[in-house]
């Protein structure tokens, strides 16, 4: 420990893990000088081994902890902001006056009890349950390990399995839309049922993000990464559905401003293309009570994606349609249906034989080692065919050139083998 004075202010020099330590106190006492030497050599110590004084933190109420999380959720993820508020506000209601230190695995256990005496949903407690975590930061760590060793971090969750509408379903809710008093819910519906976008993805849709000429739109803001910005051509339905409707809408407002939302908003009558409609739910439940059909709004992606497996779509190309990363998701949404499988598996009893001469000619031909015969490679490309077979003449070049250097050049014919050098010397 060192003290000197530079004028009339005093520094103070020491060394710590390997550096040497000189910062200025501002002052021209000693005696601070002194103290702010101390002060910052157990500030050094305590960021070197990880300790943090955190009591005040933990005497926090929960209230106050998830209104400053909340602050910084909505900057830092705008797009979940809503639903993030939701979530954490049932925390805030049954848990906001106790402090963070009092949070304990029978205060997760209780409030798990009272949110399911409310009817609340498994998979809705589990995430209010992870929010409370995640604002409690390093207890709320702690307090994760310890609910998931007693089995109680989360609630067992009834996997909710999506449905495709039969061809009768849909005939029957495209005629009641139709008819629907909602100048919305059929193009909306037409929409979900022929391009699988989301809800979200749906209302808050522009007349930008459409091109009637081309046949085309581009999906804007979406949950995922790979769903934004990804083009969706228009069938010949969705067209007719997207022409009609444009028609009426320039005769609600005018015109067709680039900007405007598609489904704009008001009640009970749309008034402000400037805004997008908040909700399609009355609508959908009336039109789904008239067509005497069961299902969710959602269902209509499972069935656009349930069709596009059925048609023989590849993979690819349903993933790109809808939006998907990853083909866990796709096999989630896709519901093969019984009639699917049955003409599947019925498609080989009606396969004709192959004859046995056919069979020998392809066998001929297959086997044939001229490398100048056009072979078919399943599943390859001709640029990737032809430069097999490039690197086979090649190869057959390399081993020609080997067997010279090995038997000698061509004006000397040699060979090791004993019959054919009793021929040779017998002529």
């Amino acid at each position: 420990m060192s003290l000197f004075r530079r004028g009339n202010v005093w520094w103070y020099e020491f060394w710590f893990a390997g550096r040497r330590i000189q910062e200025s106190s501002k002052s021209s006492s000693r005696t601070v000088a002194k103290g702010a030497e101390h002060t910052r050599r157990r500030e050094l110590e305590q960021g070197f081994n990880n300790f943090e004084d955190t009591r005040g933190e933990r005497v926090r109420t929960i209230r106050e902890i998830a209104d400053e999380f909340l602050e910084s959720y909505k900057l830092r993820n705008p797009r979940s902001a809503v639903f993030a508020e939701g979530t954490i506000r049932h925390v805030k209601r049954l848990l906001g006056d106790r402090m963070a230190v009092d949070v304990n695995e029978k205060s997760v256990e209780e409030y798990q009890n009272l949110r399911l005496e409310e009817e609340a949903a498994p998979k809705s407690i589990n995430e209010e349950i992870g929010f409370l975590l995640r604002l409690m930061n390093d207890a709320g760590d702690l307090l994760r390990v310890r609910l998931r060793k007693k089995k109680l971090l989360k609630l067992r969750v009834r996997r909710t399995v999506g449905k495709a509408y039969s061809a009768e379903e849909k005939a029957r809710m495209l005629g009641e839309a139709k008819a629907a008093r909602s100048p919305h819910i059929y193009p909306a519906l037409v929409l979900a049922l022929n391009t699988g976008m989301r809800d979200r993805e749906i209302k808050n849709l522009t007349w930008r993000q459409i091109d009637l000429a081309r046949k085309f739109l581009v999906v804007g803001e979406s949950k995922t990464d790979a769903g934004e910005g990804r083009t969706i051509p228009l069938n010949s339905a969705l067209e007719a559905a997207l022409i009609e409707y444009s028609a009426w809408y320039r005769g609600r407002f005018g015109q067709l401003c680039p900007e405007w939302y598609v489904f704009p908003f008001g009640k009970p009558r749309p008034a402000d293309p400037t805004r997008p409609v908040t909700t399609l739910k009355t609508a959908w439940n009336n039109l789904r009570e008239r067509a005497k059909v069961t299902g969710r709004w959602h269902d209509g992606r499972h069935t656009l994606i349930t069709e596009l497996a059925e048609s023989g779509a590849s993979d690819q190309t349903i993933m790109d349609i809808a939006g998907h990363v990853s083909k866990q998701m796709l096999k989630h949404y896709s519901h093969i249906r019984m009639e699917a499988k049955r003409a599947a598996l019925e498609s080989i009893l009606n396969k004709p034989p192959v004859e046995s001469g056919q069979q020998h000619a392809e066998a001929t031909q297959n086997q044939s080692p001229n490398p100048s015969v056009a072979t078919h490679f399943e599943g390859e490309s001709l640029q990737k065919s032809l430069q097999w077979v490039e690197n086979r003449g090649h190869r057959g070049v390399r081993r020609a050139a080997n067997s010279i250097k090995r038997n000698g050049s061509s004006g000397r014919t040699r060979t090791y083998n004993p019959p054919v050098n009793s021929r040779m010397l017998c002529h």
